[in-house]
């Protein structure tokens, strides 16, 4: 219990009087008064501190404008000399493709030349006697299959009866088969050691008749590329001046070169754009549309570039400003009949399986030291199965059954996954999927059993893209004029080395035996090897129409351009690689990684530098691959620059720029258009 006062109540507290609460309250409004002015204060110190860094920041920033304006014409002139690289391999790689001439060697010369040197003429002649000589082929293989079978009597097996034969070369593999005994227990006809082997009805082991597989391991039925050629590219005054500050006269007109005047500045631009790749040229235009310097230009004139062609639009000499547009929508033909292979996206793998039933010609005789064969017209005849309905041959049931057929796939074509199985419809001039009645895959024997009701050429078909978009990919220097390319896909790991003009297949990863002694290790020029890896399985060159098949990095294909040339440049060297940022660094902005390697073999992960090119500014940036978020903040102490090649010179010693200024004419562009064929900056 509390002890109580002496007046008998517990201690009351001592009220305020009027004057102390308002002392108080003054005291109190003070106190808040002097705080808001001390935090007024503090606030305005901050602003004043944050508008000074700012200036510091504008300031520095403008001096690098400046700096980098007054050195852009120089940098742009040197650029401009360099690059005369691409010119020189391009007189050089003419010079060979003069003594081109049979099938390959047509296909390489559409494939290697570009299209705008081509006339409409020249084309169709090519591809005219590329179809001849495709034709004159098959005569020649049915010829021979014609003698083989007149002599067949004399071939004969003496366990069986009847003729077989394996004839085989490096391009093509004939099995066949002759049924001179006419025994009807012969239901199987296994050819040799093999796993081919057909099973055939009764009504075909009691005919006269032949059995072929043809295998070829090329593709001379699939119809022919179409070469879409742009027009003559008309020659553009090199503009090295700032953008900014240079009018172009909208109403003025270009004057276009006489085909005989073409200089020497129009014809580097002209070639130095042009990749190996299937119509590269193309597809590198017509994903690009048109651009000019300013854009108030472009915009004047969008109505009219809209109804001309702009592939000749990357033939311009002098700095283009990049516009951050999306990749212009290829038209790819709606698939009327799903079961008719689209051969945008899907590529016949490894040969065509010719299969045959054909009637047995009359056979020799030996007549008293005489040899005596009855002569019959027209060659071969094909031997109908199933036959017509007639009355000479009524319809009884499972008389014509399907045919079963095995075949060994191709063991120098790799299939990262199961293939389709295609025939050829002759009418209908393309592959398809439907008229099988089964289908069996043994992938580890690499065996393929069908049963089809009538005979076709047969070919295996994988999804083109199938090692799109790529993991990862570096480009590493190994010694002067020698690099290597690294790509890194879903199902492999591919080394393309370059030498020189030549490339190799140096290296690729793969889950099971196979012969690739045609391709790994051979040292060939780029169109040859894209030609050669893509018949293998590794295509890993995107075409026009990739784009529409992929998820790909939407990229300004004229500064990507820009940016493989300066690789190339730098390509003895620096070491490049993928970054993660290039993803989010926006259409007209290429981000990766570089560092100087000359001593070492790889470039250790702390040693990379980020760089950003837009075609017309590079830059170090301030991130890593290791970063939170992208920014496009410079790296502490750097400036910017109008080139990669001169922004990358910043950081490069002595000895790194003698082997760069030592490279060979012939490596810069072999690695360029190897650049260009695989397109890492979009496809990865």
């Amino acid at each position: 219990m509390a002890p109580k006062s002496k007046k008998g109540g517990t201690e009351k507290k001592k009220k305020l009087t009027k004057l102390e609460r308002l002392k108080q309250q003054q005291e109190e409004e003070e106190k808040r008064l002097q705080e808001e002015e001390e935090a007024r204060l503090k606030a305005e110190r901050e602003a004043a501190e944050r508008f000074e860094r700012q200036q510091i920041e504008k300031r520095k920033w403008q001096v690098l404008v400046e700096k980098d304006l007054q050195r852009r014409t120089d940098e742009l002139e040197e650029l401009y000399l360099l690059e005369k690289c691409f010119f020189e391999a391009e007189k050089w790689k003419k010079e060979v493709r003069v003594l081109s001439k049979l099938i390959e060697k047509l296909e390489l010369i559409l494939l290697d030349t570009p299209p705008h040197e081509l006339t409409d003429e020249q084309v169709r002649q090519y591809q005219g006697s590329i179809l001849e000589l495709r034709e004159l082929l098959h005569w020649k293989f049915k010829g021979a299959i014609e003698t083989l079978l007149k002599e067949a009597s004399s071939l004969v097996d003496t366990d069986s009866g009847n003729m077989e034969k394996i004839i085989k070369d490096e391009n093509i593999t004939l099995y066949i088969w002759a049924n001179l005994k006419k025994n009807p227990k012969y239901k199987r006809i296994k050819f040799g050691n093999t796993e081919v082997r057909f099973d055939i009805p009764k009504a075909l082991a009691t005919s006269d008749i032949a059995l072929s597989i043809f295998h070829t391991s090329y593709d001379h039925i699939s119809p022919l590329p179409v070469i879409q050629r742009p027009e003559k590219p008309a020659y553009v005054e090199p503009a090295i001046e700032d953008s900014t500050e240079k009018e172009t006269p909208k109403d003025e007109e270009v004057p276009q070169a006489s085909p005989g005047e073409v200089t020497e500045n129009q014809e580097l631009e002209t070639s130095s754009v042009l990749a190996p790749e299937i119509k590269t040229e193309e597809s590198f235009t017509d994903f690009k549309k048109s651009t000019t310097t300013l854009k108030e230009e472009a915009e004047a004139k969008k109505e009219e570039t809209e109804t001309k062609s702009s592939k000749a639009e990357l033939f311009s000499v002098g700095p283009v400003a990049p516009s951050p547009q999306k990749l212009p929508e290829v038209i790819v033909e709606a698939v009327v009949d799903e079961d008719v292979v689209d051969l945008k996206g899907f590529t016949p793998l490894g040969g065509i399986y010719y299969l045959n039933i054909l009637q047995l010609p009359p056979q020799c005789k030996q007549v008293k030291g005489w040899t005596i064969v009855e002569l019959i017209g027209g060659g071969l005849q094909e031997f109908v199965y199933p036959p017509e309905i007639t009355d000479d041959v009524p319809e009884t049931e499972n008389s014509y059954p399907p045919l079963e057929i095995v075949i060994e796939m191709n063991n120098s074509v790799v299939f990262f996954e199961k293939p389709m199985v295609a025939w050829w419809d002759s009418e209908g001039k393309g592959w398809r999927t439907d008229g099988f009645v089964s289908l069996f895959y043994n992938m580890k024997e690499k065996i393929l059993a069908l049963s089809l009701e009538s005979v076709h050429p047969i070919t295996l078909i994988q999804d083109t893209h199938i090692h799109m978009p790529y993991e990862s990919w570096e480009l590493r220097p190994l010694h002067l004029n020698e690099a290597i390319l690294n790509i890194t896909t879903t199902f492999t790991d591919i080394d393309i080395q370059i030498k020189d003009n030549q490339c190799m297949l140096a290296a690729v990863e793969l889950g099971g035996d196979y012969e690739l002694s045609h391709l790994l290790g051979k040292w060939m020029n780029l169109t040859s090897l894209i030609i050669a890896m893509k018949a293998t399985g590794l295509n890993i060159f995107p075409s026009e129409y990739s784009h529409a098949y992929v998820a790909v990095n939407d990229k300004d294909p004229l500064v990507e351009m820009k940016c493989y040339r300066q690789m190339a440049l730098l390509a003895s060297a620096f070491s490049f690689s993928w970054s993660k940022w290039n993803k989010q660094s926006g259409p007209t902005n290429m981000v990766f990684k570089a560092s100087e390697l000359l001593k070492k073999e790889y470039v250790e992960d702390n040693e990379w530098s980020l760089y950003m090119f837009n075609g017309e500014r590079a830059q170090k940036l301030k991130i890593n691959e290791f970063s939170e978020a992208f920014s496009e903040e410079l790296q502490d102490d750097t400036e910017f620059h109008s080139t990669l090649y001169h922004m990358i010179k910043d950081f490069t010693c002595e000895a790194a720029m003698e082997k760069i200024r030592s490279s060979s004419y012939q490596f810069i562009d072999a690695v360029c258009k190897l650049l260009l064929s695989v397109r890492v900056l979009t496809y990865s």
